[in-house]
């Protein structure tokens, strides 16, 4: 049992902001009520319950990120499950969806299940999207239903944009069929020069092509479009133009299938993140303008974009260490991402708090239909503690690697506690 004392409570699912006791009993929140007195103290005689003091603190749901790279299997000399899932721990987040671009991919029932079981090994929730087509080759359909019967929560390629419009159509239609999202990464190859570099500012500083906004817009108006044909639930992954923002912004005013996600890094950085940080901010798709930046940060104000996933993509020094032409595109985003809301979005008053928490929990869950994103009694006991003004260090990462343009900088945002399943998944040693 586990007592949480005198914390600021936030529940975004029904705007819960107040002073309160929370009260844990197995893996359920039991109980939140007014800090009064001795009202607990029987609890407090309890020999086992754990009690924490969250004066000063944020108590809040767990977060949840639909959107990460754990490179398991094949690419673990960069991350492995056991590995993600402590990062994770460490950034707030109870609960996280894996990308399927593994090797082999989730493109089969064995990959899927492998990917599950180890995630049950860890202390934190771990779901897992199966890949749209057979090697992400973008050519033959993977058996999408038999897929989700064996636990994929949603279909993408991510990594690999699908570039056949029929097999993007079919693709919708079985996901439809089977009450699932499929989301998309929206990039043209046939527009880019060099990927994760925008053709710009940048791409003109480093003297190379680059990837220019079209490669986005194109193939935002096509699945757009195919969503309204098919009615499938629809994800624009990582959004990075005001174009694609806009876009999205006048298809949800008639279609309610549409989500789109924004990353922590294409809120805060631009373009000039390449030039003074080099391949430490290179991702696809790339950081933009000041202008696509500010377009993202309205469209989570006015609910455009619904959702704040990390793309956590983890890379080995060794690699991004490389030419900038040749090191691989994405950074670490899971112990940053929280502090990185905090400080550009709710200390810049953009959202509130609590907006913040629904972006990285209570949508995302209700996206994937998944129990969390919500702190009430009778739900998941899936917790962050933090405190939104101290501040820490981005350095020591528990990520396996990192590879991430604010290594090194103070950010607000301490997280003092992250409990999962009703057990202490992380507590801050200091």
């Amino acid at each position: 049992m586990i007592l949480i004392k005198n914390g600021r409570v936030l529940n975004p699912a029904d705007g819960t902001d107040r002073k309160a006791d929370v009260l844990i009993e197995g893996d359920v929140i039991k109980d939140i009520r007014e800090p009064e007195g001795n009202r607990y103290q029987e609890f407090l005689n309890t020999s086992g319950t754990h009690i924490i003091d969250a004066k000063d603190l944020i108590v809040a749901p767990g977060l949840v990120d639909t959107h990460v790279h754990f490179r398991d299997p094949g690419f673990t000399h960069k991350e492995d499950i056991h590995t993600g899932a402590k990062a994770a721990a460490k950034g707030g987040f109870t609960t996280v969806v894996l990308m399927a671009n593994t090797a082999p991919p989730v493109d089969n029932v064995q990959t899927l299940t492998y990917v599950l079981e180890k995630g049950r090994q860890t202390n934190i929730h771990i779901v897992s999207c199966a890949n749209v087509t057979m090697g992400m080759r973008g050519n033959e359909l993977t058996d999408m239903k038999a897929l989700a019967k064996s636990g994929a929560v949603g279909f993408t390629d991510d990594g690999f944009p699908l570039l056949k419009e029929e097999i993007v159509r079919k693709a919708m239609e079985q996901a439809k069929s089977l009450d699932r999202p499929v989301s998309f990464h929206e990039e043209d190859p046939s527009f880019i020069q060099n990927n994760g570099i925008n053709a710009g500012l940048a791409s003109g500083f480093l003297g190379i092509g680059g990837s220019p906004r079209q490669a986005e817009i194109e193939l935002v108006c096509r699945d757009l479009a195919l969503a309204a044909e098919t009615g499938a639930v629809t994800v624009i992954q990582h959004i990075s133009t005001k174009e694609a923002v806009e876009l999205v912004r006048q298809a949800k005013k008639t279609m309610g299938n549409i989500y789109a996600e924004a990353t922590p890094h294409h809120f805060t950085l631009t373009e000039e993140a390449v030039i003074k940080k080099g391949s430490l901010a290179k991702m696809n798709p790339p950081l933009r303008t000041e202008a696509d930046r500010l377009a993202i940060i309205r469209g989570l104000q006015d609910g455009t974009i619904d959702i704040i996933a990390t793309d956590h993509a983890p890379h080995s020094k060794a690699e991004k260490d490389k030419d900038i032409k040749e090191a691989p595109s994405g950074i670490i985003g899971l112990e940053t991402a929280l502090s990185l809301g905090i400080r550009e979005l709710v200390a810049k008053g953009y959202l509130t708090l609590s907006e913040l928490i629904e972006r990285m929990s209570t949508a995302p869950a209700r996206l994937y239909k998944l129990p969390a994103g919500e702190l009430a009694a009778g739900k998941k006991a899936d917790l962050v503690l933090f405190h939104p003004d101290r501040t820490w260090r981005a350095e020591a990462f528990v990520s396996r690697s990192n590879n991430s343009p604010f290594l090194g900088e103070k950010l607000p945002g301490v997280i003092y506690a992250t409990i999962c399943n009703g057990r202490i998944a992380y507590q801050n040693e200091h």
